[in-house]
């Protein structure tokens, strides 16, 4: 699995999760805060890509991501270190 793949899991659970979202405004550039999602959402976008990706990784780890790249380069870190 390569980091598009994890950004378009991710992208797909922010469209789920917060669905005022246009997915030509969701780019691994920007944060999730500024697209709008709060801490909750932003928190079940993580679990949601996490559950998916058939991973876990504590949450604490997300915390000072800057933006959607941070989030998808964590989660491919992890993948490949304890995923199947």
């Amino acid at each position: 699995m390569d980091k598009n793949e994890i950004f378009n899991i991710v992208k797909r659970s922010i469209m789920e999760i917060v669905p005022d979202i246009d997915e030509k405004d969701i780019c691994p550039e920007i944060s999730m805060k500024d697209l709008g999602a709060n801490s909750v959402d932003r928190m079940d976008i993580i679990i949601q890509s996490m559950k998916e990706l058939e991973i876990k990784v504590p949450m604490v780890e997300f915390g000072n991501l800057k933006n959607i790249q941070g989030v998808v380069d964590l989660l491919y870190e992890k993948k490949l270190t304890f995923g199947k």
